[in-house]
């Protein structure tokens, strides 16, 4: 089984970065960087120490229902190249253990798919639930603070 990681896509995100509304209709925060711990969910790479980025609401699920979780997440000021889609696991999974969860076509969580998954066998854990019929695509959250950080598809 091929998997891939993806972050958001870029027609949600250039209006986020020229001054649109977030999830809870709220403009964006502008905040400066320390250099620790700010993953961009465009590039999905770490925001670098003095660069300007973004706290803003996300939903990645389109529409409203009981399961779309919203969330805070961090996206770079200015412009970033959206990652590619690939099987590698992105730059921003730096933690040791991230919630990995399954979701249906329906766009919602697939109970008993969820767990806290050692970063290292997160490509595997998915695969793993990609075996099933019921499994659409996987959302990695933070498991210290439940904040999405890319999703996964099969490829």
């Amino acid at each position: 089984m091929t998997i891939q990681f993806k972050a958001l896509p870029t027609q949600d995100v250039r209006p986020l970065q020229s001054g649109g509304r977030d999830a809870y209709g709220n403009a964006p925060e502008h905040r400066i960087s320390d250099g620790d711990g700010m993953p961009c969910r465009h590039c999905l790479r770490n925001i670098g120490a003095g660069e300007p980025y973004l706290v803003l609401a996300y939903r990645p699920f389109p529409e409203l229902q009981p399961y779309a979780e919203t969330g805070p997440i961090f996206l770079h000021a200015q412009e970033c190249e959206r990652a590619l889609e690939t099987e590698e696991l992105p730059e921003i999974l730096e933690s040791a253990d991230y919630i990995v969860r399954g979701y249906g076509p329906d766009n919602r969580i697939v109970y008993g798919t969820g767990g806290v998954i050692a970063t290292g066998t997160i490509a595997a854990r998915a695969a793993t639930l990609f075996e099933r019929d019921d499994i659409a695509y996987v959302h990695v959250r933070s498991a210290r603070n439940n904040c999405y950080q890319c999703r996964i598809e099969r490829a």
